[in-house]
């Protein structure tokens, strides 16, 4: 294998501005220290930029010089370990993505159960958030929405009905197997997040079983939520005042 070859491939195939790391090039690790003096090489060339530690970019070139990745794509690599994802954006940064609030942040939160993820990059920040559970590329978008329902009386700028009908919808708007996964994940939550997503899917009918969902909360807690009985009717089943 040709590794200044395959790497420079690979870079022809990256999309302008997307930022990448060797774990994109699937280089075997005896050939890493071949790669790094390729890579090095296309750096010298301007054909690559360095964005951080072992972090590269491929830069846009207009008018008015070269354009520097986006904040998704400058994000992007610190939310995976080996091409496996750990850590997700959470927050009000995700809230405003989810369309419940039109605060945008000038701090990004960023999930992860294993690790600590913090940056500092020109206009990017972010500081570390705490995820409830392993982070995976099939639960980190259900992740997000349970998050939602946690930090729902919190958010910055909510309309509580706009933003439980939104909620709704998107929660509808799973499939089978993400339903249950939801439901799976809901139980390292709080018991407050549990209420207020059986509310939902008992409202919503969701063709699952939710008798243990209820089984582990306490039937004597109330759980507060600036939601209007109109806009979530099953609520009272779940002592959410």
């Amino acid at each position: 294998m040709n590794i200044a070859k395959k790497i420079k491939d690979d870079i022809q195939r990256f999309k302008l501005g997307s930022t990448f790391g060797y774990g994109d090039f699937n280089v075997p690790a005896e050939k890493l220290t071949t790669a790094a003096k390729a890579v090095e090489r296309l750096l010298k060339k301007g054909v690559i930029k360095k964005l951080s530690k072992g972090t590269f970019y491929k830069p846009k070139k207009t008018s008015f010089g070269n354009l520097t990745p986006s904040n998704n794509d400058v994000i992007k690599p610190y939310l995976f370990d080996n091409n496996k994802r750990i850590a997700y954006i959470t927050g009000n940064y995700l809230y405003n993505n989810l369309g419940l609030t039109t605060q945008i942040p000038s701090t990004i939160k960023i999930a992860s159960l294993s690790k600590r993820i913090t940056i500092n990059k020109g206009t990017v920040k972010a500081k570390p958030a705490k995820s409830y559970v392993e982070v995976t590329d099939s639960n980190y978008y259900l992740l997000g929405l349970l998050d939602a329902l946690k930090d729902f009386n919190n958010i910055a700028d909510l309309d509580g009905s706009l933003a439980i009908k939104r909620l709704i919808f998107l929660i509808q708007s799973l499939d089978q197997r993400q339903s249950k996964n939801i439901l799976k994940c809901a139980y390292k939550y709080p018991p407050r997040v549990r209420a207020v997503l059986g509310a939902i899917l008992e409202f919503i009918q969701a063709d699952i079983l939710l008798d243990k969902l209820k089984l582990s909360l306490n039937p004597l807690s109330n759980y507060h939520f600036y939601i209007k009985d109109e806009n979530l009717p099953t609520m009272k089943n779940w002592n959410i005042k």
